[in-house]
């Protein structure tokens, strides 16, 4: 028991437990500090479930970040959490994951998803954009009404708003795309968020939009050669009219 405290950092009735590479919460912690800790961090660990909550009666805060947790997350009934946040893990299904968190954290008020592909914010997901966010947050809004701030950002009136009118239909679909061979372990090796377009992301390729070098030989010759037609069916127009003027007098 004294080498497990070793690894626990309590400071009143926060408790600490980080970076141990866990994959399920360990009994003693329960046992020892459940019936007391207020709020508790687990973040990199390697936790992929968190049964061992049940111990944890009064928990208010719970930092779970760097974890691997996914769909199959189950959490025990908290009534007293009101600040959670699941930062970097695997969770996917975010409709799912909603609909458990209404029914067993009934006084959450602040929820962060960040870094999972539920949550789909474009520093870490570079086919996502703004408005995909904007729409998650209502979706998420009308899930868990009660929420005052969520990621990084205070629930605002307008969204919750919004979120109450239309939220049902803001949830965002991912889809799905075949993998192909030029597509091996994309997954695993992320690109990094960049604000130039897709095709540019590479600094050798990036040049300016202004430039003669963005255009092809080709398309240069074709502008010149629809420049001249067009001068030719003026000046014939020109002489059209001048002769119409001529035979009039």
């Amino acid at each position: 028991m004294a080498d497990n405290e070793s690894l626990v950092a309590l400071n009143g009735t926060q408790l600490s437990y980080i970076g141990h590479d866990c994959k399920d919460i360990p009994d003693f912690l329960g046992d020892t500090y459940g019936h007391f800790a207020r709020r508790l961090d687990l973040s990199f660990n390697q936790l992929r479930s968190l049964a061992g909550l049940r111990m944890f009666t009064e928990l208010e805060e719970l930092i779970v970040d760097n974890n691997l947790l996914g769909n199959d997350l189950q959490l025990p009934r908290l009534p007293n959490l009101h600040t959670l946040t699941l930062n970097k893990n695997h969770l996917t299904d975010i409709e799912a994951l909603l609909e458990h968190l209404a029914d067993v954290t009934p006084s959450l008020e602040y929820l962060s998803l960040l870094g999972n592909e539920a949550c789909p914010n474009q520093l870490v997901s570079p086919d996502k954009d703004e408005d995909d966010y904007q729409r998650y947050r209502y979706f998420v809004l009308y899930k868990l009404p009660q929420l005052k701030f969520l990621d990084t950002r205070k629930v605002t009136k307008k969204e919750v708003m919004e979120a109450h009118t239309r939220g049902a239909f803001m949830k965002v679909v991912k889809p799905k795309l075949e993998a192909t061979p030029n597509d091996a372990g994309s997954e695993s090796h992320p690109l990094p968020y960049t604000p130039l377009p897709r095709g540019s992301r590479d600094a050798k390729n990036h040049k300016a939009e202004n430039t003669k070098e963005t255009e092809s030989p080709g398309r240069i010759e074709n502008c010149q050669q629809t420049n001249k037609i067009r001068r030719r069916l003026k000046k014939n127009k020109y002489i059209r009219e001048g002769e119409r003027l001529s035979g009039s007098s």
